[in-house]
């Protein structure tokens, strides 16, 4: 059985405050686009793993698609599977990559099986393993609150655009990410601005964690006015990682960024 777990990005993300269990509450939009990996599952006689393309960091206990079988495996019983992971998301760059290889593994292992979990079941599953994961089931653009795991599907279609995105390889761990980012609870609905013309999102649409990581970093703030002087309508960041994206109508001039049509 193949599938190919895609990415999304964040269409704005907001900071609204620090909770008492160490994480953060946010607001944002997840949109699923259509970079992908290639994840096979097969039935075997012994478990393993094989990753190609990207290095994935990290032991492979750490490894989401591992994490998701031995959920199952732990509440089912289910046999031991041959897992082949080809990836193409860049990792630790805010595009979720890691989370749908997880929430991913989950579905087929389900529908391999025949376990006939629902989605929400599988969502339940999915948030065991990190709080992007389960948007992942479900797979449709929805705002997300709380640390991220409680989504809300909202109708938001960008056919018709391009969308280019640059990766500069800078890792920027959770920590640094938060750091100097200052939580605050009075700001517009993200969900309300996305309701606008796409042309009028520029200022009005944010990702907190520009504010802390472009001082930083101003390579990545470049990469982002890159693209408002390529002809972007729109551009920012996405989620906490080094990533940016911007919109456009045509299709920029810059080979260096990867493109998708929406």
């Amino acid at each position: 059985m193949i599938s190919f777990p895609n990415a999304k990005v964040n269409l704005g993300l907001r900071i609204l405050a620090k909770r008492e269990d160490g994480y953060h509450d946010l607001e944002s939009c997840f949109y699923p686009i259509p970079w992908c990996d290639s994840l096979e599952i097969l039935e075997a006689s012994t478990f393993s793993v094989n990753s190609y393309g990207l290095e994935v960091q990290g032991s492979a206990a750490d490894n989401l698609c591992v994490k998701a079988y031995e959920l199952l495996q732990a509440d089912f019983d289910i046999p031991p599977v041959e897992i082949h992971l080809l990836k193409n998301i860049p990792m630790g760059a805010g595009l979720g990559g890691g989370s749908a290889d997880g929430a991913f593994t989950l579905k087929m292992l389900s529908e391999l099986f025949r376990l006939n979990l629902s989605p929400e079941k599988l969502e339940t599953y999915a948030l065991r393993l990190g709080s992007d994961c389960p948007f992942f089931i479900k797979n449709k653009p929805a705002i997300a609150s709380g640390r991220g795991e409680k989504l809300e599907e909202y109708e938001l279609d960008l056919e018709g655009y391009f969308l280019a995105l640059a990766n500069p390889s800078i890792h920027i761990s959770t920590r640094e990410a938060f750091a100097g980012a200052t939580p605050s609870a009075t700001h517009p609905s993200i969900a309300g601005i996305l309701k606008n013309p796409i042309s009028d999102w520029k200022g009005h649409l944010v990702n907190d964690f520009e504010s802390s990581i472009f001082p930083t970093h101003p390579e990545i703030e470049n990469i982002k006015r890159a693209m408002y002087q390529e002809g972007a309508i729109f551009s920012t960041m996405t989620g906490s990682g080094s990533t940016v994206y911007g919109i456009f109508e045509d299709t920029p001039e810059n080979k260096d960024w990867k493109l998708l049509a929406l």
